[in-house]
């Protein structure tokens, strides 16, 4: 009867963070940032961004990410903007995975919006 069929995983965000970094750091992927929803959003606990240097390099750190977490045992992981691979989110619940060309980053400035005291531009 759908969902109790499958066996429950007690896979915790922090364990799923912890996988996607050091899987974007060892496929090179470029300013990794990662962000604390909670408190901020219902929709999940952690925010990670990262950039690709290309559309190629996107996409494959997408596919790098998927093939880990399910690896890993992280279910029902949804992925949207491939093949383009200019934006991909991944979606792996309490963890969101933004994969990003670095022109398309710089013009949505996720980071400003989810965390403006962090990232906000130093007074002169």
């Amino acid at each position: 009867m759908g969902d109790a069929d499958v066996p429950a995983l007690d896979i915790t965000a922090a364990e799923i963070v912890s996988q996607v970094l050091t899987r974007l750091d060892e496929e090179k992927a470029e300013e990794i940032v990662t962000i604390d929803l909670q408190g901020k959003s219902d929709v999940a606990d952690t925010l990670v961004i990262a950039s690709g240097r290309s559309q190629r390099h996107v996409g494959a750190l997408a596919d790098k990410l998927l093939r880990a977490l399910k690896e890993m045992g992280v279910q029902g992981v949804k992925c949207e903007g491939l093949p383009a691979a200019d934006w991909v989110l991944l979606d792996a619940g309490d963890v969101i995975v933004h994969l990003f060309r670095p022109e398309v980053r710089d013009f949505y400035n996720l980071e400003r919006i989810w965390a403006p005291e962090r990232f906000a531009p130093a007074a002169q």
